[in-house]
């Protein structure tokens, strides 16, 4: 009698796991596309931000270029450069950077590069800076990110790269002069990347492959 109270019991768990099982794949299946929609268009409004439709005629999010620098991007992972086109040109190429030495951790980023290789705009994407100073990075809490919009390698002069406390161009905040020196030193590189990759960057679609390589 206890046995087969305790069969019956096992073989209850088991339909109910399976049933459970078989509820969460169906929901994965029927989410997935709408999920992935909705992180598609998310991800296209932050990058228009930097970089208007109306200067590409190509889908964005499918024409990228796979990246693995740690040097000069900082990646700790694969991440995608996205490339801007209109027609058969190269409009801008948006790549992700990490400046790993921020005050609260490492900064993630965003920056678009026109093919001319001057700055179309620069969106810091996440981060861990002090609420109130170091968070300034941020679009939505100040202009000071659009400092670098028209700039390039040599405008400022390297020497010049870096924030007025250290004898450069750009300014640093009141009471916070790590996290913007760590988010331009970073930019910089970022320009640094594309010029020595501008080729592999800038190829057409069936030509590229892994920039790094």
């Amino acid at each position: 009698m206890m046995r087969r109270a305790i069969s019956r019991n096992a073989a209850v768990l088991a339909a109910f796991a399976l049933v459970f099982t078989l509820a969460l794949a169906l929901t994965e299946w029927f989410t997935r596309e709408p999920i992935t929609a909705a992180r598609r268009a998310a991800e296209a409004r932050a990058y228009e931000e930097i970089l208007p439709r109306t200067r590409y005629d190509n889908v964005l999010l499918d024409d990228v270029v796979e990246l693995s620098d740690r040097e000069l991007l900082g990646l700790r992972a694969p991440r995608n450069a996205l490339v801007a086109r209109r027609g058969a040109d190269v409009a801008a190429v948006i790549l992700p950077l990490s400046a790993p030495d921020g005050y609260g951790g490492a900064i993630e980023a965003i920056v678009a590069v026109n093919a001319d290789g001057t700055i179309a705009g620069v969106r810091v994407v996440a981060h861990h800076e002090t609420p109130g100073l170091g968070d300034r990075i941020e679009r939505r809490k100040s202009d000071w990110i659009e400092g670098f919009r028209g700039r390039s390698l040599n405008d400022p002069p390297q020497a010049r790269w870096t924030v007025k406390k250290d004898g450069g161009e750009f300014d640093q905040f009141t009471g916070a002069t790590i996290t913007p020196r760590a988010v331009t030193a970073a930019i910089r590189r970022a320009l640094q990347y594309f010029e020595a990759n501008r080729e592999a960057l800038t190829a057409p679609p069936a030509a590229q492959g892994h920039a790094d390589e």
